[in-house]
């Protein structure tokens, strides 16, 4: 079937890039347009989940080898998508390094959801995950536009995508909420009057948009962690490092102290609590309440956020509608940890507690 909507979302969202521009020179602001100019022409290629008839075949035991089918491209600075094929699922590394990366970063995150959650690729029904390198010139992002993931190389202003493991995480998570939700979550039809650009029709928004984008940013923080082997105490917490010039801040966001600009960039607005909440913010805003329940959840529970937390939140997102509010996620959570653990349990307590904390409930 075709897709349902049109939608997308960035490794670098768009407001982060207007802000670059803003303190930009000329020639480097007029780079940093070009680059969102380029991200809403890819927005038209984002697709969601339709419901799909049942796979030929069962996928593989748990217990067998994972069988990734990967495919990389080179669209060679165009635009045109996906481009030369480079690598193959099996073949050995290649000379580009991007390639490189991107085939291995890809593979670490579908290890991780088929280990940690049992989950078989992004439709859980082990379809191919293809990845395009080196799209446009020194593009400055990243994005799954809901067929494969695409890779710019970057600027002076912002680059490393293909090595930015817990970035390509949270892209390949929209594809996995996608598949989890269908008619998708936060998901809205955007009227012509209020469209970037023509071709737009659907956006993220709300507190269901913003549910999206964190439970984006709290896999991608797994995953960077389980790869490290790193507990919650041990985690900084912190996604997108590095990719920003030291000039610009430290890092995407921060799950730990959603908006402290220190840890972050200059101009970080990501909200910590429901006092700060505004309708109709940015739904990378407003992902910071839902990101921050997480990491006080997690800790409080303590040891390895993928092994009891983590668990929680995939099993009660999955359960949310696609207009789902922080509330109902809150309840969702907690009603998920009281049936694995116990309402009087340490894990539900945490959960419960976590969301009272950022003020979603009393």
């Amino acid at each position: 079937m075709g897709p349902a909507y049109r939608c997308a979302c960035f490794a670098v969202p768009s407001k982060l890039l207007r802000k670059l521009a803003d303190k930009a020179g000329e020639a480097d602001r007029h780079v940093i347009h070009g680059h969102i100019e380029s991200a809403s022409r890819l927005r038209t290629q984002r697709s969601a989940w339709v419901p799909q008839a049942p796979a030929a075949s069962p996928p593989q035991a748990l217990h067998s080898a994972p069988s990734w089918r990967r495919s990389v491209f080179d669209a060679g600075t165009g635009t045109v998508l996906p481009g030369k094929s480079v690598r193959d699922e099996g073949d050995k590394p290649v000379k580009d390094h991007a390639a490189n990366q991107a085939y291995d970063n890809a593979g670490i995150t579908l290890d991780f959801y088929l280990k940690v959650f049992g989950r078989h690729s992004i439709d859980n029904r082990s379809m191919r995950v293809e990845s395009a390198v080196h799209f446009g010139k020194n593009f400055g992002n990243a994005m799954w536009t809901g067929d494969r993931m695409v890779y710019g190389d970057g600027d002076q202003n912002v680059s490393g995508f293909t090595a930015a493991l817990d970035i390509i995480a949270h892209e390949l998570t929209h594809g996995v909420t996608q598949h989890m939700i269908a008619g998708g979550l936060g998901v809205v039809r955007v009227a012509p009057k209020d469209r970037e650009f023509k071709e737009q029709t659907h956006a993220l928004q709300g507190q269901s948009g913003a549910l999206n984008e964190s439970f984006s940013d709290v896999f991608g923080s797994m995953v960077k962690q389980w790869h490290a082997g790193q507990d919650v105490t041990q985690a900084n917490w912190l996604l997108g490092e590095h990719m920003l010039a030291p000039q610009h801040g430290r890092a995407i966001r921060s799950l730990k102290d959603p908006g402290n600009r220190q840890l972050t960039w200059y101009e970080d607005e990501q909200f910590k609590n429901m006092d700060q909440y505004v309708d109709g913010a940015d739904v990378h805003d407003g992902s910071g309440i839902p990101n921050h329940a997480f990491y006080l959840a997690a800790r409080k529970i303590g040891g390895y956020s993928w092994e009891k937390a983590g668990p929680i939140w995939y099993e009660a997102f999955a359960k949310l509608k696609p207009k789902a509010s922080f509330q109902d996620a809150a309840r969702a959570t907690t009603d998920v940890a009281s049936q694995r653990f116990g309402v009087k349990s340490k894990e539900c307590k945490a959960v419960m507690s976590a969301w009272q904390a950022v003020k979603v409930i009393t």
